[in-house]
């Protein structure tokens, strides 16, 4: 499973993942300051599953009806970086046959998977 951070997730987050043995690009790394519209051509390009925390990608897929090939929303405000990189991995490896194709979203209390995004 092959993933794109955009450049609003933490390195450690990335670093963590990598760690795990994920595919991660970065958009740091590779295309800094690009547009939300460009960032998931990049993740659709790469075939990859988006990681941000920016809302707009909602209404990219939603409204707009951009296609992609998933997007997990991080909703983790107040969590420390060691509590984001555990919930994280722990929702990749429970959910990882529902999030392909599909929008999710995690928060401290909750997890929603939309699925069959296209």
């Amino acid at each position: 499973m092959k993933f794109l951070a955009d450049e609003n997730i933490d390195r450690q987050i990335v670093d963590a993942l990598r760690g795990e043995g994920y595919d991660v690009i970065y958009i740091p790394e590779t295309s800094p300051g690009i547009d939300d519209d460009k960032v998931l051509k990049l993740a659709n390009d790469n075939t990859a599953i988006l990681i941000t925390s920016d809302k707009d990608f909602g209404e990219l897929v939603f409204r707009r009806k951009l296609v992609n090939s998933g997007v997990i929303l991080i909703r983790l405000h107040g969590c420390s970086i060691k509590e984001k990189q555990i919930l994280i991995r722990d929702f990749i490896i429970n959910h990882s046959s529902k999030i392909e194709n599909s929008f999710s979203v995690i928060t401290k209390e909750n997890i929603r998977i939309r699925n069959r995004v296209e």
